[in-house]
């Protein structure tokens, strides 16, 4: 919903530059999730399946409820993806013994073998695809795009109080 008592302080200008910011960043982020999504393809993937296994091989073991928050997935899609992965083997799931709520998917041994196998050129294309950028711009990149993402956050919170 458009509010404009939310946009009179801010200048013409300024809204044209923060257009324009927005259409960098989403250029910027196309041209570099096109590398990861063929990244994902080479081990035979979707982009959301080497998401999923990509979440479980780098931070462990993790409730399925979270996976899902961490991707910015529905639950139901979710779900999905750990069906498929655990029938083709690279998965499971194993109940909280101290919460029967939460349910735990983990990577099998075969999945281990396969992040294993096909994360290192996955990472060395990632790395490729950011090269540009020296180690103290990637580390200035992070701080702003974290900056930018809190401050959308917070405004997102403010419309919908409004």
């Amino acid at each position: 919903m458009y509010q404009p008592n939310l946009l009179q302080e801010q200048s013409d200008a300024q809204m044209e530059q923060s257009m324009h910011l927005f259409r960098v960043f989403a250029k910027s982020f196309k041209s570099v999730s096109e590398h990861s999504v063929a990244s994902s393809k080479n081990g035979g993937f979707n982009p959301t399946a080497f998401a999923v296994m990509e979440v479980i091989y780098r931070k462990g073991p993790q409730p399925i409820q979270q996976i899902g928050s961490k991707l910015l997935l529905q639950s139901g899609n979710v779900t999905y993806v750990i069906d498929k992965l655990e029938e083709r083997g690279f998965l499971h799931r194993r109940p909280c013994p101290q919460d029967r709520r939460i349910i735990f998917a983990e990577l099998t041994s075969r999945g281990q073998q396969m992040m294993d196998e096909i994360y290192p050129c996955h990472t060395q294309r990632i790395h490729l695809a950011m090269n540009a950028l020296d180690e103290s711009e990637k580390e200035q990149l992070i701080h702003l795009l974290k900056k930018m993402g809190m401050g959308a956050d917070s405004a997102a919170a403010s419309i919908h109080k409004s």
